[in-house]
C-alpha cells in the first residue's frame, strides 16, 4: 500500500462550474503509477464546493449555475453580509454541493464513467486561487 498526500491551487475563476480533471491528474502525476486505490479530495474554502457530473456539454455547467443562483439568491436578506452580497449565498451552495469527493483509481487514471467530470464550483464572482488537499493511496505496479 502506497499514499501520497499533495497541496495546491488552481487558478481563480469567475463564478460558475468548471471542469478540472485535467489539473487535477497535472498535479498528481504519480496517479500513474497505481494499479487500483482511491483519490480524496478536499477544498479548503467555505465559499467554493466539488462536484461530480457532466463533462461533455457545457449546458449543463451553465445550467447548475443558473439552478443554483435562483435556489440561493443574493438578494435574500441575508445577516452575513461583511464580505459582500455573494458571499452568503456562496457558503450555502457550498455546503449543499459538498467540499470533497473520494474517486476511484485504476490503471493509472481515474475511473470515472464516460460522461463523468469534477467541478469546481465556484460561488463567488471572483472567488481567487482555491486551495485543494489531495490524497492517493493504494498498490502500485511498480
Amino acid at each position: 500500500m502506497k499514499m501520497l498526500q499533495r497541496d495546491f491551487s488552481l487558478e481563480p475563476r469567475p463564478r460558475g462550474f468548471h471542469l478540472i480533471n485535467s489539473e487535477i491528474l497535472a498535479e498528481l502525476p504519480e496517479i500513474s503509477t497505481y494499479s487500483v486505490g482511491l483519490l480524496h479530495i478536499l477544498i479548503r474554502h467555505t465559499s467554493a464546493s466539488l462536484t461530480l457530473n457532466e463533462n461533455a456539454s457545457p449546458d449543463v455547467r451553465r445550467d447548475f449555475r443558473t439552478w443554483s443562483d435562483s435556489v440561493v439568491p443574493e438578494d435574500f436578506p441575508w445577516t452575513h453580509t461583511l464580505e459582500g452580497p455573494d458571499d452568503m449565498p456562496a457558503h450555502i451552495k457550498a455546503s449543499v454541493t459538498g467540499f470533497d469527493l473520494t474517486l476511484p483509481v485504476r490503471h493509472g487514471d481515474l475511473h470515472l464513467g464516460t460522461w463523468q467530470g469534477v467541478y469546481l464550483c465556484e460561488h463567488r464572482d471572483r472567488g481567487g486561487p482555491r486551495s485543494i488537499t489531495a490524497t492517493l493511496w493504494g498498490e502500485t505496479s511498480a
